[in-house]
C-alpha cells in the first residue's frame, strides 16, 4: 500500500505474535514504526527470532501506565496507532483476572486518551477479538452490531474494551478517527503462546510428543495472521484518508468452509508435519471455553473489498513450513518477509497491481 511509505506509525504490543507480524509488514511497506510493549511474552518469540528490535524503534513500557503511554506517543508523534497490546489468553485470565481487566480495558482507555490529547494522531485501530460478543453458542455468525459480552475474564474484558472504544468515538468527534477490529483464532508461524492450539501442537511435534487436545469438538473461525492484518491495514489506510464511515467496528473472519473443529486442525497439522503418532485428549477437568463461534465478515467484504486469500490448508502449510525452516536454522525474518511478499503478490493478482506498492 502506498499509504504507508514514510508514515509514522506506533504499534502497541509489537513484541507479541500479531503485533510482531504487523510491525514487520509495516516496515516492509516503508513505514517508520515505533513499538511500545512489555518484553516478549514467550521464549522463543517472534520478536526475538525476527530481530525486530533492529529495524524499528523499540520502547519497553506498560499500557497500564497512562504517563508512559502518553510520553511514548508524544515522542513518536505517530499519525496512526495500532493498539494490539493485551493479555490475550482465555485460560490465563481465569487465574489472573485483575491483570487481564487492567491490561485489556484500562490499557485500551490509556491508549485512546493519549491519542485524543496528542495532536499528531489522526487515527487509531484498536484490535479486540471475536470473543467480545455475548456468545449464545448458536449456528449464526455474529455481526458487528450484536451485543457485547463474554463468559470468562478475557472475553468480557474485550467486550468492555469495545464499549470504551465506542464511547470515545462518540464522545470526542473532533479527535482521531477510531476503529476496532475483531478477528478470531489467528494462527501463523512464530506464535509460541501457552495454552493455544497451534503453538501447543508445534511444541509437541518439535519434542516428538503426542499433542494434547483439550476440546477437539470446539469450532473456531481459523485464519492466518496475514489475513487479519490485511484487514487492519485496510482500515488504517482509509482512516488516514479521512473516511468517517470506517471509524466503526469490523469483523475479519475466514470463509465459511474454513470454520473447522479443533480435531480437524490437529489432524491436518500432524499430517503436514509428517507425524504418525496422533494426538490425545487429556482427562482432567477443563475451564469453560466456547464450543461454537463464527463471525460474519460481509461488511468488510462489501465496504473494504477485503476477502480471505488463503485457504485453511494453505495457512496450516505456511505455519508448518515456517517452523520447519526455522528449526533447521533458517532466518526467521527472511522467512516471514517471504510469506508477507507472497501474500501481497496474491493481493495484487486479485485486485490492482500496485495495491501493495
Amino acid at each position: 500500500m502506498k499509504t504507508w511509505k514514510g508514515r509514522r506509525v506506533l504499534v502497541t504490543g509489537h513484541t507479541g505474535f500479531k503485533g510482531g507480524w504487523l510491525s514487520l509488514w509495516l516496515h516492509r511497506l516503508g513505514a517508520h514504526v515505533t513499538g511500545l510493549s512489555l518484553p516478549a511474552p514467550t521464549e522463543p518469540s517472534f520478536f526475538e527470532q525476527t530481530r525486530l528490535g533492529d529495524i524499528l524503534h523499540h520502547v519497553q513500557g506498560d499500557v497500564r501506565d497512562l504517563q508512559t503511554v502518553s510520553r511514548v506517543i508524544e515522542a513518536a508523534r505517530p499519525e496512526i496507532v495500532f493498539h494490539l497490546a493485551a493479555q490475550p489468553l482465555v485460560r490465563y485470565s481465569y487465574d489472573n483476572p485483575v491483570e487481564t481487566y487492567a491490561t485489556n480495558v484500562m490499557g485500551t482507555v490509556h491508549v485512546l486518551e493519549a491519542c485524543r490529547t496528542i495532536d499528531s494522531v489522526r487515527a487509531a485501530v484498536c484490535v479486540t477479538t471475536d470473543k467480545c460478543y455475548e456468545n449464545r453458542e448458536w449456528v449464526w455468525p455474529y455481526r458487528e452490531n450484536d451485543p457485547m459480552g463474554g463468559y470468562d475474564p478475557y472475553s468480557s474484558s474485550k467486550g468492555a474494551a469495545e464499549l470504551a472504544i465506542a464511547a470515545y468515538r462518540r464522545s470526542y468527534p473532533g479527535g482521531p478517527k477510531i476503529a476496532s477490529a475483531r478477528a478470531g483464532n489467528v494462527i501463523g508461524g512464530g506464535d509460541w503462546a501457552e495454552d493455544r492450539l497451534i503453538p501447543d501442537i508445534i511444541r509437541a511435534l518439535i519434542a516428538g510428543e503426542r499433542p494434547q487436545i483439550r476440546n477437539p469438538a470446539s469450532i473456531r473461525p481459523w485464519q492466518h495472521v496475514l489475513e487479519a492484518l490485511s484487514g487492519y491495514l485496510a482500515i488504517g489506510a482509509r482512516l488516514l484518508e479521512g473516511r468517517d464511515d470506517v471509524a466503526t467496528a469490523w469483523n475479519f473472519g475466514p470463509s465459511d468452509n474454513d470454520t473447522r473443529p479443533v480435531s480437524w486442525i490437529a489432524d491436518r497439522m500432524l499430517a503436514a508435519w509428517g507425524a504418525t503418532s496422533g494426538w490425545e485428549q487429556p482427562i482432567a477437568l477443563q475451564p469453560h471455553e466456547a464450543v461454537l463461534l463464527r463471525l460474519d465478515s460481509s461488511k468488510a467484504r462489501s465496504e473494504l473489498d477485503w476477502t480471505p486469500r488463503l485457504s485453511l490448508n494453505e495457512a496450516l502449510t505456511k505455519i508448518v513450513d515456517w517452523h520447519k525452516e526455522v528449526a533447521r536454522g533458517g532466518d526467521a525474518r527472511e522467512i516471514s518477509l517471504r510469506q508477507i511478499d507472497d501474500y501481497m503478490t496474491r493481493g495484487a493478482a486479485q485486485t490492482s497491481e500496485d495495491q501493495w506498492a
